[in-house]
Parts: C-alpha cells; structure tokens; sequence
C-alpha cells in the first residue's frame, strides 16, 4: 500500500500522467473518494496523457463513457447511480477489450471487479485547501510493479 499527498490539482494530474506511462492493456483504476474529492480531476489526467483530446467529464449519468482514440481505448465508468446493480452492464467485457478501465465510485460494486486491479482512495484533507491523500493499493504484480515504477 502506497500513500501519497497532492497539493493541487496539478499535482493529481501528473501522479495519474505518470501512472498512465506504465498502462498495459486490460488495465483496470478503481477509483474511491467523496463528492469533488478528485477521481475525475485523476482520470483527466490519465485521459490526456493516453492522447486523448477530448473533455473528460464524470459519466454520471451516462454510466459508462467510451474513448477509443488514445494510445489505449479508455471505458470511463461512474456506478454511483446503479447502487450495485451491474448485472446489465458487461462489466466482464469492457476488462477484456484491452483498453484501460477507470471506474470511479468502485467500492459500491467490490463483488463484479477483477481480481487483480489498482485501487485508489483520495480523501480530501481539511485543514489544506486542494491537497488531497491518495492511498494506492496495487492487487496483482502488474500493479505491484506499476507502483514500484512510479511511486
């Protein structure tokens, strides 16, 4: 388990910039944290450094956003709004398209996530404006190595 802080949005962009320099296909963030707590600001981060041009923004309602243009597709999912019910969705699919997977809200569907996967929880850290602690557990070598690269 990692921890690291950021002090600015700026500095969560290059932590998920640099994380995006070891991708691999079929990578899956599971992205945990309140309202305004940064996934997206992470995932934007990761988004532009894949190449992808267009505006990232928080599939809320969309449920699952889909970005094939970059050097990896990116499957942007927000399942706040499904409150466990995945069964519909092909959750198993989108985990072996050999894109990249960014789900944010993920500890609301624990039991559907692959085994191996990079977990994220940013907590907003009250006492400093705009910094936030981001704790990283990597499950699965991959992963190990990836944090073990750029932590």
């Amino acid at each position: 388990m990692y921890k690291v802080t950021t002090h600015n949005e700026k500095e969560t962009i290059e932590l998920a910039q640099n994380m995006e320099s070891e991708k691999f296909p079929n990578m899956v963030i599971c992205l945990e944290g309140d309202l305004g707590s940064g996934k997206t600001v992470f995932t934007k981060g990761f988004a532009h450094a894949l190449g992808i041009e267009e505006a990232i923004t928080s599939p809320t309602f969309n449920i699952i956003k889909e970005y094939p243009n970059g050097e990896l597709p990116l499957y942007h999912m927000d399942v706040y709004r499904l409150e466990g019910n995945v069964e519909d969705l092909g959750l198993d699919e989108y985990f072996h398209k050999g894109g990249v997977v960014i789900i944010e809200w993920a500890d609301m569907i624990q039991d559907y996530l692959p085994e191996e996967r990079l977990e994220i929880k940013i907590r907003v850290l009250d006492d400093v404006e705009d910094a936030r602690v981001l704790i990283i557990n990597p499950i699965g070598q991959a992963y190990e190595e990836l944090c073990e690269a750029v932590l």
